[in-house]
């Protein structure tokens, strides 16, 4: 691995466990300043204070968050966007380049792509030339990578999310994200099929805390390398503490009721 690569995603992973927890905050493109994405000096220094390792947003909202001071954190600037209002909300397009992100500080970058949309052969191509830009710049590269179109009966089949992570790897993504397959044994099954980290999606915001850190857990018991979970993390109401405990499941193997008895249940 070029060595620029390797320093980066170190920022990005412990380099104790090989594994990650990235908070992405880039829905304000997608769907507007919802709760939790207002102030984000309060909400980088709220996720921070409890030890993630990474936050995920657009290039406009890295100066927003820049805090000046508090705890150090990873920095992923997303690269590709579209907005709830759109008639093709799937669609992706690219919004910013590789070089934009290094301007902006940042750590590593990341595309969404979203496989059986009509416009998938424009995002695969997007994806193809970030990959090829990120590997010239020494620049992680994590593909956000889900099954939405109309010939996807269902996004969490392990066979569908098995393919979405083989593309982004085939393609040249370093980090691959994808939905959890709601069981250990096709989700170690997916994270068998790919040669680099798996992080799982959250997902609309669940109701049960247990749910989420359960969730968590069995991922990574599965083979998983940690999450990139947005609105299950910073709309949470005790978020430092909701972090602390998923930073025992991930980086130091703790069990669901040790992550319970941090946080509480909701």
């Amino acid at each position: 691995m070029h060595i620029g690569k390797k320093i980066r995603m170190e920022r990005i992973f412990n380099r104790l466990t090989s594994r990650t927890i990235i908070v992405p905050l880039d829905h304000g493109v997608t769907v507007g300043p919802i709760e939790g994405l207002v102030d984000m000096r309060e909400t980088v220094n709220s996720i921070a204070e409890g030890g993630v390792d990474a936050v995920l947003m657009h290039k406009g909202l890295v100066r927003c968050g820049h805090r000046e001071g508090g705890k150090d954190v990873g920095l992923i600037v997303h690269l590709s966007s579209s907005t709830s209002m759109s008639p093709t909300p799937n669609a992706k397009t690219l919004t910013a380049s590789v070089e934009d992100a290094i301007k902006h500080g940042a750590d590593g970058v990341s595309v969404h792509v979203n496989l059986g949309d009509e416009t998938e052969r424009e995002m695969l191509a997007d994806l193809g030339r970030v990959a090829a830009q990120a590997s010239d710049w020494g620049i992680p590269l994590l593909a956000m990578m889900y099954a939405r179109g109309p010939k996807i009966q269902n996004q969490f089949d392990p066979e569908v999310v098995a393919h979405c992570a083989r593309v982004a790897v085939e393609l040249g993504a370093d980090i691959v994200k994808v939905p959890y397959t709601g069981d250990m044994d096709t989700f170690s099954r997916v994270v068998d099929s790919t040669c680099v980290p798996v992080v799982i999606a959250g997902g609309p915001k669940m109701d049960s805390t247990r749910e989420f850190i359960q969730m968590v857990h069995d991922s990574v018991r599965a083979g998983g390398s940690g999450l990139s979970v947005g609105r299950n993390i910073f709309q949470h109401k005790r978020t430092p503490q909701l972090v602390k405990a998923l930073r025992g499941v991930v980086h130091e193997d703790w069990d669901v009721e040790q992550a319970i008895a941090i946080v509480g249940e909701d």
